[in-house]
């Protein structure tokens, strides 16, 4: 299953000319705000020989791979990491890696000075409690899948978790402290992929956890975010399943948080958004009883005209709204100048069902060939719900080719295309429910019709919670994100980009006119569709890094209760992300405060 096609074709796109991030746009005041490497305060040799001793020697000091192929072009060492930046999971695996490689006009890859490769939670402790005492910036990571750059900071010690990775199974677990009754959940380390959760949880124990939809993608990060997976549209938000977490905020204390402890703070990391309230060392999640199927539907149609596609769009839509719009289906409808992609799945059907959902639309395709043309017969159907994140079952998985990989890793067929991949434009937006109804299908139509002639969009209808069981949206309006998530039936994606912009890499020059164009038509087309509805929200993991209601738009009226949670759990702000819970008082780079 290709899940990111709008984000393909890195390898067949130009490069770019390097650009400044957006962070250095603004330079550090001397004397104000975080030290940096030079600065009189920055700490001495014998300061970092002393926290390398303490994290057991733990203490590295990471590079990207663009930093060693600009030094050394065409080198063997370059050439090496360059493969691997094309691995998704590699990528996680470098304390220099981030998922995508910048974005344009925002944020370029950057090690950190020094990162601590946490093995334990007194690791953690040792590098936050060294971040305080110094007064240094401070970054957190466990995938590094942040399109926004969150774990990405020039000049900073980088808090690396990706080596903490235990899991374990509950039969009947109860919350420290709680009067809750026992239920069956995980309690998973920080450094842990959804690819090794799964594997756990489902195809060696037979249940099911709410995660997320690419498979290298970092378990704390996304239950921070929120967390949208492939069957949201019935088990929900990955935060709605937080049952406790153990966490280490900015005074360097390791606290256990749940519904009786600290409230508030687990409140916050249920959707407040990651590297924001302290460093997540581990969490335990609800598992469920896993449907017996989970299934798929994948076919591409082709319209011979506008005319022909409109008709196209509107009667998929129609399908969708009356068919679809359930707990059973999730993933993405993809929307291109004059073709539709259907790349969804589904849980809980039979195989007759899963095609049966499907036979009257394609029926009707099939019944104008002049207009519509299927581009190959239609892959629908369903098979093993436990297979599902099985590499030797599911074909739709590609397993990591390292020798030393474990036999478990893989990543969906097409995830591998963003990898490494430099944005040029990325814009999101829930869309509310009330667009499906019958008097307002034209409207939703006509508008993605005319978004698609700038740019391909997708809509993620797993990324909205309208049309779940009433237990799923009233667990999401408990959590910290926009409670218009309940509201919206998906997310619309409108996004693309091209190959890394660096020094020294064996590829063509760049064409920075188009990839302004490019982000130019994600602009337009994404208005388009922010107009049916500009006030509903977006999604803090996937949207734009230049959003100006962002504050509204991630958390709605939830904005000022975080603020006065990370105001106490973090007065001084050293957890700071680009358009986090208080980001607002700190300069792009956060390295010097705006106000006090």
């Amino acid at each position: 299953m290709n899940r990111r096609s709008l984000l393909k074709g890195v390898a067949a796109l130009p490069f770019l000319a390097s650009t400044s991030s957006f962070a250095d746009a603004l330079p550090a005041v001397p004397g104000a705000g975080r030290v940096r490497p030079g600065d009189p305060a920055w700490p001495e040799a014998k300061d970092w020989e002393e926290l390398s001793r303490t994290v057991r020697g733990n203490l590295l000091q990471p590079r990207t791979v663009w930093q060693t192929c600009a030094e050394a072009p065409l080198t063997q060492h370059c050439l090496v990491s360059l493969k691997e930046a094309r691995n998704p999971i590699a990528l996680g695996d470098d304390p220099g890696g981030t998922q995508v490689s910048g974005w344009l006009d925002a944020w370029t890859p950057s090690a950190s000075a020094y990162a601590v490769a946490a093995r334990s939670t007194e690791d953690v402790v040792a590098g936050v409690n060294f971040v305080r005492q110094h007064n240094l910036r401070m970054v957190v990571k466990g995938g590094g899948h942040s399109y926004l750059g969150g774990s990405n900071a020039a000049d900073s010690l980088l808090i690396w978790t990706r080596g903490m990775n235990r899991i374990d199974l509950h039969d009947a677990f109860v919350p420290f402290g709680c009067s809750a009754p026992p239920t069956p959940a995980v309690t998973v380390e920080a450094g842990c992929m959804w690819i090794d959760v799964y594997s756990a949880v489902t195809t060696q124990a037979g249940r099911y956890v709410q995660g997320g939809g690419c498979t290298s993608v970092g378990v704390a990060g996304l239950v921070l975010g929120g967390g949208f997976g492939s069957f949201s549209k019935r088990y929900g938000l990955a935060a709605a399943g937080l049952l406790q977490a153990e966490i280490v905020t900015a005074d360097g204390v390791i606290r256990t948080v749940n519904a009786s402890q600290e409230p508030d703070l687990f409140w916050a990391l249920k959707g407040g958004g990651g590297g924001s309230f302290g460093v997540v060392t581990k969490m335990t999640l609800q598992t469920h009883d896993l449907p017996e199927r989970f299934g798929w539907a994948e076919f591409k149609v082709n319209a011979s005209s506008l005319n022909a596609y409109r008709r196209l769009v509107g009667r998929l839509v129609d399908h969708y709204a009356e068919n679809l719009f359930n707990p059973h289906w999730g993933e993405q409808l993809i929307f291109d100048k004059d073709a539709i992609h259907v790349a969804m799945v589904c849980q809980g059907l039979s195989d007759d069902e899963a095609k049966s959902a499907w036979a009257s639309f394609i029926d009707w395709v099939r019944a104008s060939p002049v207009d519509f043309a299927l581009n190959g017969e239609p892959h629908v159907g369903a098979g093993p719900a436990r297979r599902w994140w099985d590499l030797g079952a599911n074909p739709g998985l590609v397993p990591d080719p390292r020798t030393d990989a474990a036999p478990n890793h893989g990543w969906w067929r097409g995830d591998g295309d963003q990898a490494s991949l430099f944005l040029h434009g990325y814009e999101s937006q829930w869309l509310p429910a009330v667009l499906l109804e019958p008097g307002q299908r034209g409207r939703l139509a006509d508008a993605l019709v005319a978004a698609a002639q700038f740019q391909a969009v997708e809509l993620h209808v797993n990324k909205g919670l309208a049309g779940a069981p009433p237990e799923v949206s009233d667990q999401a309006r408990q959590c910290a994100m926009n409670p218009k998530v309940a509201d919206a039936f998906g997310l619309m994606i409108v996004a693309t980009g091209g190959a890394p912009p660096f020094a020294g890499l064996p590829i063509a020059s760049p064409d920075m006119a188009q990839a302004r164009r490019d982000a130019e038509n994600v602009a337009k087309a994404a208005a388009v569709l922010k107009a049916l509805s500009p006030r509903s929200g977006s999604y803090i993991s996937e949207t734009d890094f230049f959003r100006g209601d962002w504050r509204e738009a991630f958390w709605g009226s939830h904005y000022e209760r975080l603020k006065t949670i990370k105001n106490r759990y973090d007065p001084e702000g050293f957890f700071f992300v680009h358009h986090g819970v208080g980001s607002e008082d700190w300069s792009p780079d956060g390295f010097t405060p705006v106000r006090s």
